[in-house]
Order: structure tokens, then C-alpha cells, then sequence
């Protein structure tokens, strides 16, 4: 039989999973942003959650929530993008801000590098707008990732500092921000155009659009990820210190260790 505690921790994780996954099969059907050159396609209010989400449920249950809260939302009416991989930013998001909050930078920053080397890499690109790197916001989140900051954000939630917690999910609500942008940028490259080129086919964006598109894109993303920021932190700040605060689900290290540490009942 399994430790009483850990079945209790288990039973809340999933509690919180059904509440979440509605959550976000709501805020997924809201838009709050037309996407620049996409064929009708818009930025949905769930992009805000992945910081939270991460935080809370950490990358197996939070990726979870994605997946279900998704495809759920698209029963109630969720367009559908890129070929129904939509979900693939959000997923990505949150599967890196949960491993980060549990002590798992590494995998964390190798896979940050890597999406921003395929963007920059991809062809279809802009390096500058203006001699100014297309990519200065994801640069500027890449080094907090790298500082000691994303590894101190994680003990300012666990020990319920609230002159610091706020610092703590803007920290991780920007890395996961612009995590979530570079995977969706990828899919907007590869998925409408180099897919249907590779099978013969014209693409949805026409290879001379990206140009345009992305030096529209450089003045708005900047502005909806700070948008997503400040309501992943307004809506995120006093949900996780309820829950840290009232002893509800332990989050974090203290997650791990209690799950380390759980007796095994005896033969």
C-alpha cells in the first residue's frame, strides 16, 4: 500500500487538473489578439496560464491539462491552427516552466537554446528590424534563464516570501512566454509554409510575406507578451500563495522530496 500522504497529494493533483482543464477549455475559445498574418487565426486568453500552470502542476500533470483542455475547447468551437498542433506552445511552455520550478534547469536551457537556433536558422526569418534583433526579447529571457535568478525564483514560492513571489512568476511567466512564442513562431514557418512546399503544394503564406509579417510581428509580441505576463502574475500571484500558504499541495522541491522521502511499506 502506498503512503496516506502521497495518496492525498495525488488525489489534489488531480482535483486541481479537472479545475484547471476547465479553466482553460474557457479561456481557450476568448482571443485577445488577431495573428499577424494568419489566415484568421487568433492568441487565445489560455496563453496566460502556462507559467501557472507549470508552477502548480508541474510538467506531467500541467502538459496533461493542455492536451485534454484543447482538444475539449475545440468541441466548443476552438479554431483550429496549424494542422491541429496548436497546442504545441502552450504544451512546450509549460512542460519547461514545470521542470525549471523543480530543479530541472538544464534540460530547461538546452532546449530554450535549441528552438531559438532553429528560428534564427530557419530560412524564413528575420534577423533585424531595423539593426535590431528580431529576437532582443527572447535574448533578454534566455540570460534570466541562465542567471541565478530562474534557480532562486523557485525557493522565493516555496518559502512564501511575499516581498519576492511576484519577482518569482514574472520570472517564470516571461520564460515561458517566450518559449511559447518561439515554438509557435517555428510553426508558423514550418507549418504554413515549408510543409506544403515539401508535399508540392503552395503554401498558406506566400515565402515573400515573412518579410512584412515579421516586422509587424517585432512591434507587436513584445506587447502581447508583456500582456501575458502581467495577467499570469495578477490572476497566477494569489492562486499559488493560497495553496502554498494553506499547506494544500506541496509544489516545488519540497513535491520531489516528499516523494523521495515517502516510506515503503514493509514485505
Amino acid at each position: 500500500m502506498s503512503d496516506p500522504g502521497q495518496r492525498s497529494q495525488r488525489t489534489k493533483q488531480i482535483a486541481l487538473l479537472i479545475v484547471f482543464t476547465a479553466l482553460y477549455v474557457v479561456l481557450r475559445n476568448i482571443p485577445y489578439s488577431a495573428l499577424i498574418g494568419g489566415a484568421g487565426g487568433f492568441l487565445y486568453l489560455s496563453d496566460f496560464l502556462v507559467g501557472i500552470y507549470g508552477i502548480i502542476l508541474g510538467p506531467y500533470f500541467g502538459g496533461l491539462s493542455v492536451i485534454i483542455g484543447n482538444f475539449a475547447a475545440i468541441g466548443f468551437g476552438h479554431h483550429v491552427a496549424f494542422l491541429g498542433l496548436d497546442f504545441l506552445p502552450d504544451l512546450v511552455a509549460v512542460v519547461s516552466v514545470g521542470f525549471l520550478f523543480r530543479r530541472k534547469w538544464l534540460p530547461v536551457v538546452v532546449l530554450n537554446a535549441a528552438l531559438l537556433a532553429v528560428f534564427v536558422a530557419n530560412p524564413l526569418s528575420t534577423f533585424a528590424i531595423y539593426s535590431i534583433p528580431f529576437v532582443w526579447l527572447h535574448l533578454v529571457a534566455f540570460a534570466v534563464l541562465l542567471s541565478p535568478l530562474s534557480r532562486m525564483a523557485g525557493k522565493w514560492i516555496e518559502k512564501v516570501d511575499n516581498k519576492k513571489i511576484v519577482f518569482s512568476m514574472i520570472i517564470y511567466s516571461l520564460i515561458g512566454a517566450m518559449i511559447q512564442h518561439l515554438v509557435g513562431s517555428i510553426l508558423y514557418e514550418v507549418e504554413l509554409n515549408q510543409f506544403f512546399v515539401a508535399i508540392g503544394q503552395p503554401p498558406l503564406i506566400a515565402t515573400a510575406a515573412y518579410p512584412g509579417i515579421w516586422t509587424a510581428v517585432f512591434f507587436t509580441y513584445p506587447l502581447e507578451r508583456l500582456f501575458l505576463i502581467v495577467s499570469a502574475v495578477l490572476v497566477g500571484t494569489p492562486i499559488i500563495l493560497a495553496i502554498v500558504k494553506n499547506h494544500f499541495l506541496q509544489v516545488g522541491k519540497a513535491q520531489i522530496s516528499e516523494t523521495k522521502t515517502t516510506p515503503q511499506p514493509s514485505s
